[in-house]
């Protein structure tokens, strides 16, 4: 089911299953959408970007702005749901991976390889996007090579704009997934599993990364704007 929060049309899943049926079967940019994502309605290109493809709710502001509206919805963490994607489909889809460090990238391919068997990756590489020349040789290779399936991982707006991209050189189903090969790789820890629990995965987040104190900041807009049914 979908609502408008802010501008932005959000479809909420009923499970993380749902969203994967979904989105292995639509030649989309699924993007993730939080709280800091839903106040960027000024942001008209990203706005348009988001609306003319789907979101989910990956943020409890997501997910508390859509009760709100009457409709019933689960937090889907992007972190969770590429990795439930490869599950599902390891065996009949191919994939394509982009982000993070040669570090990171190397490591998550090699723990995949290792934790299913056969898995069609056709490319990888960092997400250390330079120029245009970077872009092309990107786009060149995906055109070639014609991936199914294609993983983003360089934070957001970046990455939805840099799938937006890649949509036009060659359609497939794209994700963005923030720092998500990260935590995969093992070079940052996701939160305790009470923080997921109690919706407060951004406050560990927080006490973490303390210099990222102006995104959080943020927060208290959004929940102000909620709190007054503003959203």
């Amino acid at each position: 089911m979908l609502a408008n929060i802010n501008g932005f049309n959000i479809t909420a899943f009923a499970s993380q299953d749902s969203f994967v049926d979904y989105f292995i079967n639509e030649k989309k940019i699924a993007i993730a959408m939080n709280a800091e994502k839903i106040l960027k309605n000024d942001n008209k290109e990203l706005l348009k970007l988001v609306n003319s493809n789907f979101s989910y709710p990956d943020g409890i502001g997501a997910v508390l702005a859509l009760k709100q509206k009457g409709v019933f919805a689960i937090k889907l963490p992007g972190v969770e749901l590429w990795y439930r994607v490869i599950e599902k489909c390891n065996h009949s889809k191919s994939f394509y991976l982009i982000g993070s460090t040669d570090l990171v990238i190397s490591t998550t391919i090699e723990k995949l390889k290792l934790n299913f068997k056969g898995i069609n990756i056709l490319g990888y590489r960092d997400g250390y996007v330079k120029n245009e020349e970077d872009l092309k040789l990107i786009k060149n290779e995906i055109c070639s090579l014609k991936p199914e399936i294609v993983f983003v991982a360089m934070g957001s707006p970046k990455q939805e704009f840099f799938m937006e991209q890649l949509q036009k050189a060659h359609p497939a189903s794209y994700m963005g997934l923030g720092g998500s090969f990260d935590v995969y790789s093992g070079v940052k820890k996701r939160a305790p599993k009470l923080f997921i629990y109690m919706g407060l995965e951004w406050f560990y987040r927080f006490i973490k990364e303390p210099l990222r104190i102006k995104r959080y900041i943020k927060l208290f807009d959004f929940f102000y704007l909620l709190f007054r049914k503003k959203l």
